[in-house]
C-alpha cells in the first residue's frame, strides 16, 4: 500500500486543497511537512467552505493530521485557526492532531520583520505575505530558533529567549529599531502554552508506528515546486524546500517509506506576487482566466497573475519532484475558448532551450514557443468520467501529459470534491 504525496507543480494555487481533502477520504493520517500559514487550503464539501492555512485538511473528515518539523508554527494563528474551524463544527482534539514537539515557533518579532523588509524601497520585493515565515526558517537554519518544545520548559525558556534577541536585537538596531524587551516575548509565548501543548508529540514515533501498522499515509505539500528555495524561480522564491522530498525531511518519516508522488496542476499557469512568469497574459483571455477562475489567494486577498499552461516549466517540477502522476484541476476554466495555447519550449538569445535557466536574468529573457489547440464550446464543469468530457479537451489533456511526460491520475472538473475523475488510485501499489 503506497503513501501518497502531493505537491503543487506550477508556484501553488493550483487545487491541492480539494485533491488532498478527496484523498483524505481514503487515507488514515494527513501530513503537512513545511511552510507555515503563508498558503491557504480552501475546501468545499456540501457547499460549505472551510478555510485552511496551517492545519491539515484531514481535520475536516475526521482524520488523524500531523504538524510536521518542517513547519514553522505561528502558535497564535494556530488558536485562532482552531476556534474557527470549531465553530464551523470541524473536530479538532489533540487525539486528531499532533504536532511536532520539534516544530519551529512564528513570534511577532518576524512578522514585524518581515512586513519592514518587504515594504522597504531599497532591496528586492519577493512578494511575501508578511506572516513571518522567512524570518522564522531563518532563525531555525541559525541555530536559534525557539522551538514548540522550549514551550514545555518554562524554567529555561527566558534563557533561549535571550539568545535570540541577541541577534534580532543587534538587527534592530541596524535598522534604527526599538530593540524588544525578552520579559515580551516571554510574556508572548506563556499566554498561549497551554492552548497548543496538549497537541504536541514526537511525531516521526507517531508516523513510523502508523507506517508499521499499514495505515495510508498522505503528505499534503503547501505552495508549489516552483516556490522552492532550491528548485524555484530564485529569489522569488518561499523560504522552505518545496518539492517532494521535502515530504521524509520535513515529517520524520523516511524516503523509502514515500511510494507515490502527486503532482497538482492547472490546465493553465498561475503565480502571486512578483517574479518572472515566462507564459504570463495582460490581454483580454488573462483577465478572462482570472474572473472565471476566481483567482484571488484565500489568504491575501492578492489578485493572481495569469498565463496559458507551461509544459516547461511543469515537465521540470516532474523532475525534480520524482512525480508518478499529476492531477489536472481547473479544466472548466478553459471551456469556452475559441483556441488554447500551450508553451512548449523557450527562446533565450535566439537558441531554443527546454528547461527554465537558473539565472534570473536569463529567466526574465525567455520568450515562450506555443502550440495552438482547437478550444471547445461544451461545458466541463461536473463531469465526473470521460464520457462526459468533449473531445477536444480530452484532446487537450492527452496534449499536456505527453508534453510533461507523466501521466493524468486524476482530473478535476470544480471546487466540488465529488466532480472528479479518477484515472489511477495513487494509493494503489
Amino acid at each position: 500500500m503506497a503513501n501518497v504525496v502531493v505537491v503543487g507543480s506550477q508556484w501553488g494555487d493550483e487545487g491541492k486543497g480539494k485533491i488532498v481533502d478527496w484523498l483524505s477520504e481514503r487515507a488514515d493520517v494527513v501530513v503537512r511537512y513545511q511552510g507555515g500559514h503563508n498558503a491557504g487550503h480552501t475546501l468545499v464539501i456540501d457547499g460549505v467552505s472551510y478555510k485552511l492555512a496551517l492545519l491539515p485538511s484531514g481535520l475536516v473528515q475526521g482524520k488523524l493530521s500531523v504538524i510536521g518539523n518542517g513547519v514553522v508554527v505561528d502558535p497564535h494563528h494556530f488558536v485562532n485557526e482552531l476556534e474557527r474551524l470549531r465553530a464551523q463544527g470541524v473536530k479538532i482534539t489533540p487525539e486528531l492532531l499532533r504536532i511536532a514537539d520539534n516544530a519551529p515557533l512564528i513570534l511577532s518579532l518576524h512578522r514585524e520583520l518581515d512586513a519592514i523588509r518587504e515594504d522597504s524601497n531599497s532591496g528586492l520585493k519577493i512578494g511575501t505575505t508578511k506572516r513571518g515565515i522567512g524570518p522564522a526558517y531563518e532563525d531555525k537554519v541559525g541555530r536559534r530558533a525557539i522551538r514548540l518544545v522550549d514551550l514545555s520548559e518554562p524554567d529555561t525558556l527566558m534563557i533561549k529567549i535571550e539568545r535570540l534577541l541577541t541577534h534580532h536585537n543587534a538587527l534592530r538596531r541596524g535598522m534604527g529599531l526599538v530593540e524588544i524587551e525578552a520579559q515580551k516575548i516571554y510574556d508572548e509565548l506563556t499566554a498561549v502554552a497551554a492552548d497548543i501543548l496538549p497537541f504536541m508529540d514526537q511525531v516521526w514515533k507517531v508516523l513510523d508506528d502508523k507506517r508499521k501498522a499499514g495505515d495510508r499515509i498522505l503528505f499534503e505539500g503547501a505552495q508549489g515546486a516552483l516556490l522552492d528555495n532550491d528548485h524555484g524561480t530564485y529569489p522569488f522564491v518561499t523560504s522552505s524546500n518545496t518539492v517532494a522530498g521535502q515530504a521524509a525531511a520535513g515529517s520524520g518519516l523516511g524516503p523509502t517509506a514515500i511510494g507515490y508522488v502527486l503532482g497538482i496542476t492547472k490546465a493553465y499557469t498561475t503565480r502571486v506576487g512578483e517574479g518572472p512568469f515566462p507564459c504570463e497574459l495582460d490581454d483580454e483571455v488573462g483577465k478572462h482566466l482570472a474572473v472565471v477562475g476566481r483567482e484571488v489567494g484565500v489568504n491575501t486577498g492578492r489578485p493572481r497573475r495569469c498565463g496559458w499552461f507551461d509544459a516547461v516549466l511543469v515537465r521540470q517540477t516532474v523532475k525534480t519532484s520524482g512525480i508518478t502522476g499529476i492531477a489536472l484541476t481547473k479544466l472548466d476554466v478553459l471551456d469556452g475558448l475559441k483556441e488554447i495555447k500551450v508553451c512548449v519550449g523557450y527562446e533565450l538569445d535566439g537558441s531554443r532551450i527546454d528547461y527554465l535557466p537558473a539565472s534570473m536574468g536569463a529567466q526574465a529573457r525567455v520568450k515562450p514557443i506555443y502550440e495552438t489547440l482547437e478550444g471547445w464550446s461544451e461545458t466541463t464543469a461536473g463531469a465526473r468520467s470521460w464520457a462526459e468530457l468533449p473531445a477536444q479537451a480530452i484532446k487537450y489533456v492527452r496534449f499536456i501529459e505527453e508534453q510533461i511526460g507523466t501521466p493524468v491520475a486524476m482530473l478535476s472538473t470544480s471546487p466540488e470534491r465529488l466532480d472528479t475523475i479518477l484515472v489511477v488510485d495513487p494509493f494503489q501499489d
